[in-house]
């Protein structure tokens, strides 16, 4: 009876969470531009998990799970608001697929030395693995790597290539 209760309440405190996510991910704020140029990250508004399982088709079908890299502020390693819908759907996914395995690889800009963006990247994906696992992921089923800067997806200069670069990019190694 006691495990009963038990799994009752982690239901319904998930449910909560996924909720909270989904209100917290449909409000629009309005935030005032820096005063450099603003740029925004690529992202977009998911809804929360489905109600089934997820299968490993389910990675390349399923728009929000279709969706692997979680993008960053500036010298920042808290996973921004509009990307928890998308760790929620990961996270759901890894409590389906207890045999899944991911790793999150962390990355920075140019700016900063070697060493501090080897750090400022681990911290990402330590970040999003903290989410994840909050959202019901194992830490058996995560790894975290940094690559620093080492691994741009822009090699520009400015803003607008920075932020693409400022990244976790979540690889499943066993589906």
């Amino acid at each position: 009876m006691r495990r009963s209760i038990h799994s009752t309440v982690r239901i319904l405190t998930i449910a909560v969470l996924a909720s909270a996510v989904a209100v917290g991910c449909s409000k629009k704020v309005k935030e005032t531009p820096p005063a450099q140029t603003a740029v925004e990250t690529p992202s977009q508004t998911y809804q929360t998990p489905v109600a089934g399982a997820y299968t490993p088709a389910d990675l390349d079908t399923d728009p929000c799970l279709r969706t692997r890299v979680v993008y960053f502020d500036l010298d920042r390693d808290l996973v921004k608001p509009e990307f928890q819908a998308i760790v929620a759907c990961h996270a759901k996914y890894l409590r389906d697929r207890p045999s899944a395995r991911l790793r999150l690889e962390g990355n920075a800009d140019e700016r900063g030395s070697r060493e501090y963006n080897m750090g400022l990247g681990e911290r990402r994906g330590n970040s999003v693995s903290n989410a994840l696992q909050a959202n019901g992921g194992s830490s058996t089923q995560l790894t975290v790597v940094s690559y620093g800067e080492e691994r741009p997806v822009c090699t520009e200069t400015g803003e607008g290539c920075w932020s693409r670069n400022r990244r976790v990019e979540l690889i499943y190694t066993d589906k």
